[in-house]
């Protein structure tokens, strides 16, 4: 009887699915060849810039240290109660109704317990993480705002929505080379919900 977590760094992931698509496209994709720029048609790619930049990278790092603390927080009352489990069941046949049912409930207990608390612990992780990405958001905002007005550009579209650009309208690796500039690491710390929950007006 286990009770399990699972939390996944959403950073990390769009790090990873970048590498493997661009691993992807290098072995399987036939060659392009490319217009001329469209003048004043520029492309970039915000999740790339914010999963490949220096930060991005330290972000994705941090949020696996953040989850694996999480799950050393959580696993010694989840092997308790997976060895309260077995005892219970071993003990099935000498015990009496009543004392059966007595230990089962409270296992049950225990076990939605840890079941909520490991659901906070998800929603923790994921608000840490979205706080994180914000902060590089926020740095990428203004690289982003200068490079559209540096290289003249009358629109700028999100890489994700081009299947095939010529790369001379991609500002991707001047904004990532912008963020860097600005920031590379920062503190980052969970988020604790049930704290905030305690200190909300009426509670």
């Amino acid at each position: 009887m286990t009770s399990k977590i699972v939390l996944a760094s959403g950073v990390a992931a769009l790090a990873a699915l970048a590498f493997a698509s661009a691993g992807t496209a290098q072995t399987t994709a036939a060659p392009v060849t490319n217009g001329p720029p469209i003048s004043g048609l520029c492309i970039v790619s915000v999740n790339q810039a914010i999963s490949t930049s220096t930060v991005g990278k330290y972000v994705g790092q941090r949020m696996d240290q953040l989850v694996q603390q999480v799950k050393a927080e959580l696993a010694p009352e989840e092997a308790s109660i997976t060895t309260e489990g077995r005892a219970l069941d071993a003990a099935r046949p000498t015990l009496d109704a009543a004392s059966f049912d007595r230990r089962a409930t409270a296992l049950r207990g225990r076990i939605q317990a840890l079941q909520q608390k490991e659901d906070l612990r998800q929603k923790e992780i994921q608000a840490t993480e979205q706080k994180s990405v914000n902060r590089i958001a926020q740095e990428l905002d203004p690289v982003v705002r200068q490079l559209y007005q540096q290289n003249r550009c009358s629109a700028l579209l999100d890489k994700g929505s081009v299947l095939m650009a010529n790369p001379a309208m991609d500002l991707t690796p001047a904004a990532i080379t912008g963020v860097n500039a600005r920031i590379q690491q920062f503190a980052i710390e969970r988020e604790h919900l049930d704290t905030a929950a305690a200190a909300a007006p009426g509670r």
